[in-house]
């Protein structure tokens, strides 16, 4: 999911790498943060109430026209989602693929240069029953690897970049890293910064398997 606080953790990490590396700080859903309406449950992921308040409103939003505004109400939404990645990715991964391809597909729809309101709908009402079950509408599928190292999920969706590059941090711990290690490094930032995982993990997956020989 994309992100300005993840880009701009990730643009400072990647200012830091001949330094050494870099820490990514993921914050949990604050008591403030939860909402009060009635629980939206998930066996795998816990309560999802706060989040589905958010599409609910983008939907009311999105109705009365202003798609504009349902963009900047969405954002709350990436925010939160992002803010819990951590947490959630541990408590169910598949749960928590499926849920995050689902609420991309949103953005995709409303930040497109000409927003087409029945796509938008589409895409939220998907959203809706996606967080109401998240389990089942996990898709499962191969886990996919570079130079033997995974990149995908059970659900073959790319792992969050930070993943693959926090291993890699590990990795280099302590001993400067080759060149290629260190190029490669940066090239896997580079892209996890440009909120592409797919191309990020696999120069990090190159760079961890030259390091583990």
């Amino acid at each position: 999911m994309n992100s300005p606080l993840r880009n701009l953790l990730l643009s400072a990490a990647l200012i830091a790498v001949p330094a050494g590396g870099f820490a990514l700080a993921e914050m949990v859903i604050s008591p403030s943060a939860q909402t009060t309406s009635s629980a939206v449950a998930s066996p795998g992921l816990g309560d999802l109430s706060a989040f589905k308040a958010i599409v609910t409103d983008t939907q009311a939003i999105a109705a009365s026209g202003d798609l504009t505004a349902a963009e900047r109400r969405i954002t709350d939404l990436e925010t939160l989602w992002d803010q819990n990645a951590a947490t959630l990715r541990q408590a169910d991964r598949a749960a928590w693929s499926a849920v995050d391809a689902a609420a991309d597909d949103v953005f995709s729809a409303l930040r497109a240069g000409s927003p087409d309101k029945a796509s938008v709908d589409t895409a939220l009402a998907t959203l809706v029953s996606t967080l109401d079950a998240p389990v089942p509408a996990a898709a499962t599928g191969p886990i996919q690897y570079v130079s033997g190292i995974a990149v995908t999920d059970e659900s073959g969706r790319a792992l969050p970049c930070e993943d693959l590059i926090g291993q890699l941090r590990d990795a280099t711990a302590g001993t400067p890293p080759s060149a290629e290690v260190t190029d490669l490094q940066t090239k896997a930032l580079e892209r996890c910064n440009a909120d592409d995982d797919a191309h990020s993990n696999t120069f990090a997956a190159q760079a961890l398997a030259q390091i583990k020989g």
